[in-house]
């Protein structure tokens, strides 16, 4: 797929050949790149509706999806720090900080600039739903003053729980995607 995970799309059985289809069973396992590492779930079966108006139907598992953030999550690519240099419009200092957490206006009266390390505690849970998908993230945040002599102060720490859907639904022939902040 890319530098942190690969795919196993091997057969699960063979092919069904039938006068109107061809039906495959892939796999659909992904894993972190080069770490073949056996992920915490269980495929469970599940089928297609029965339909024929298309020439080709493509259909993805919960099993699919759990195993991309198992992938993701263990080769750390939900752990991402943004800076200022990382972000042109990212300009928060510690004087915003300092305005809603009364403790960090006392430590810096000079406003600093902000480094935030963002990054998963648990592997993101992903469920599909009828029209939808949910994410469940756990994280946390470590928020940094970056000091003049480019070292950095952590400031404080914080612990997030986030719950999004997503909706999919393709319009003038394009994919498109609604998101949803759950809690």
């Amino acid at each position: 797929i890319d530098d942190l995970a690969e795919v196993d799309y091997s057969l699960n059985s063979l092919p069904a050949v039938f006068r109107p289809f061809i039906d495959l069973d892939l796999k659909g396992l992904v894993y972190p790149a080069g770490n073949y590492t056996a992920p915490p779930y269980v495929a469970a079966p599940f089928t297609i509706p029965d339909q024929s108006d298309s020439m080709l139907y493509l259909a993805f598992s919960e099993y699919f999806f759990q195993t991309s953030s198992f992938a993701y999550y263990t080769a750390g690519a939900f752990n991402i720090t943004i800076a200022e240099e990382t972000c042109s419009y990212f300009n928060i200092s510690t004087e915003i900080f300092g305005s809603i957490i009364p403790e960090v206006a006392k430590y810096s009266v000079t406003p600093y600039p902000v480094k935030l390390k963002l990054m998963a505690t648990e592997i993101p849970a992903i469920s599909l739903e009828q029209d939808s998908f949910t994410v469940e993230i756990q994280g946390s945040m470590e928020v940094f003053a970056v000091l003049p002599d480019s070292t950095t102060q952590s400031l404080f720490t914080m612990n997030i729980a986030a719950n999004t859907s997503i909706a999919l639904n393709i319009f003038d022939q394009k994919l498109m995607g609604s998101l949803c902040l759950n809690r």
